[in-house]
């Protein structure tokens, strides 16, 4: 029977992987703009349904975006922002500041 890892330890093995580090940061930053839109659409007593009619897309597509499962576009983010009444602003960090 093989022996069982520390998740430190399968962690730092998966990490240590070519191209783990960007996908990392792509699966970051996709969970915390779902993240985002899901606690401002809450806060705006707002359904999914309601929310994907207001950005013109299907509820489908808001739950996946909610879930991190979906990368989008700056389109798909200027029309959330409005359905959500907020505006979009992106913003460039140097990675050394960056969290």
């Amino acid at each position: 029977m093989a022996e069982r890892k520390a998740w430190s330890e399968k962690r730092a093995e998966i990490m240590s992987r070519p191209g783990a580090g960007a996908a990392y940061e792509a699966a970051r930053v996709r969970f915390e703009l779902g993240e985002a839109v899901r606690l401002r659409r809450e806060e705006l007593g707002l359904t999914q349904t309601e929310l994907a009619e207001r950005a013109g897309l299907k509820q489908p597509a808001v739950a996946r975006f909610e879930a991190g499962g979906t990368m989008p576009t700056i389109p798909m983010l200027e029309r959330l922002a409005e359905a959500l009444e907020l505006r979009l602003s992106v913003q460039l960090h140097p990675l050394r500041e960056a969290s």
